[in-house]
């Protein structure tokens, strides 16, 4: 099993516009479960505490390194990176790593 963990910082906008964005990105990232092999679960987080310095986590997990790698180049996914995360994202750090 692999886990892959991002944590984004949103480029700067209207806190409003913020929500809807981290609304947005939660909804059609947990919405590719069931839709790409090996990919075991899929959570977002958008509702950090005041002390984060991040605005949202992903955490997902994955049959295999090779499911890991599968779900990068899936269409499903790119689209919602694409569409979603990347126009609003600032920084982007990733963990992956063997569970």
């Amino acid at each position: 099993m692999v886990k892959h963990i991002i944590l984004w910082t949103l480029k700067e906008c209207p806190e409003n516009e913020k929500q809807q964005i981290k609304k947005n990105i939660k909804e059609n990232l947990e919405g590719l479960m069931g839709k790409i092999d090996g990919l075991s679960e899929i959570k977002v987080y958008i509702d950090g505490l005041a002390s984060s310095n991040a605005d949202l986590m992903l955490d997902s997990t994955f049959e295999s390194d090779a499911a890991l790698k599968g779900y990068a180049v899936h269409p499903d996914h790119v689209y919602v990176a694409d569409t979603f995360v990347r126009p609003f994202t600032a920084t982007r750090s990733c963990l992956d790593f063997e569970i």
